[in-house]
């Protein structure tokens, strides 16, 4: 009996859809052409990122403006919080209310 099975192999063991003796599974007219959609358009990406926007030369140095305006931007907010500058007269000015130096 285990040889007739063995031979004959009617069945799929196991579950059908996965593992190494699933059973295959039909391919449709939709399979079909949502394949030949996707492979358009990934030809169509292809070719228009294979054309840059911008040459080299024009790439070059083209956001430097930019980068700079937004780094003053950032410095300016990260020193803003900061307290402003005292001198040593601020500190010690309430030493000096009888003292003068002519006398």
């Amino acid at each position: 009996m285990f040889l007739t099975l063995t031979l004959l192999r009617k069945g799929i063991p196991g579950k059908q859809w996965i593992g190494k003796y699933r059973r295959p599974r039909q391919i449709t007219w939709q399979m079909k052409r949502n394949t030949l959609k996707h492979l358009e358009r990934e030809a169509e990406n292809e070719y228009w990122i294979s054309r840059p926007f911008m040459t080299v030369e024009q790439e070059r140095g083209h956001a430097a403006e930019r980068r700079a305006q937004n780094w003053l931007k950032i410095k300016e907010a990260k020193f803003s919080n900061f307290p402003e500058h005292k001198h040593m007269t601020d500190h010690l000015s309430h030493l000096k209310i009888t003292k003068t130096w002519s006398s």
